[in-house]
């Protein structure tokens, strides 16, 4: 019989892969800061709304898109709750660059680069020029005279550039996998790689901040 505790014998060695997991995660994002109760006062400003905003956004995009993957590329051209929750995608997109727009130019303004958040900065700015191929490919997705039209615009400019050999416009099917998978799958990659960042060094502060704004709130 082992004289060794129950507790010790099943403890796993301080090498183990949780224990490295959970370094890491400590390493990536402070403790506290991952969901943070507590904040700058300068963070009530409106300004610092709209990142959430956008956000929010994000996430009717990518739900109602799925509903409408589901449905069949068809779907919201024959049924009524298909034509509500394609209107419900086509609006939350309107919102999110919306949102989105007035997001960056105001980090812009406040110089949102400073105290070592330039890979912050670049993964939002990423983000917003990876999102524009994606609104561009679902406009070409739509199945209908507007996409046909856009499509027979685009593809002299894509051809232009000597990739329309490998991105052809005039493909709805290739269209439809680039808008439904593969540009929302790099989308909400650096969307998350700019939250985590976020979360890490924290909002910026504006340019005038104090000493004192930094206190929580």
């Amino acid at each position: 019989m082992s004289s060794v505790p129950r507790a010790e014998r099943v403890r796993g060695p301080d090498d183990s892969w949780t224990t490295a997991l959970r370094e890491r995660i400590a390493s990536t994002v402070p403790p506290g800061q991952a969901l943070p109760d507590r904040q700058p006062v300068y963070v009530s400003s409106w300004i610092y709304v709209f990142g959430v905003l956008t956000l929010a956004a994000l996430t009717v995009v990518v739900v109602t898109g799925c509903a409408l993957a589901v449905g069949g590329a068809a779907w919201w051209h024959v049924s009524s709750l298909g034509h509500f929750v394609n209107s419900l995608h086509l609006w939350s997109v309107e919102l999110f660059f919306g949102f989105m727009v007035i997001h960056l130019w105001g980090k812009f303004w406040m110089a949102a680069w400073r105290c070592n958040r330039t890979l912050t900065w670049s993964t939002g700015v990423v983000a917003f020029v990876t999102s524009i191929g994606a609104a561009f490919t679902g406009y070409l997705s739509q199945s209908n005279f507007d996409s046909q039209w856009i499509s027979a615009e685009a593809k002299d400019g894509i051809n232009s550039i000597g990739v329309g050999g490998f991105f052809n416009v005039l493909n709805p099917g290739q269209m439809l996998l680039w808008h439904a998978l593969l540009v929302p799958v790099v989308v909400v990659a650096l969307v998350v790689w700019h939250i985590v960042l976020v979360r890490r060094h924290g909002v910026v502060p504006p340019i005038d901040a104090s000493t004192g704004d930094e206190e929580g709130s």
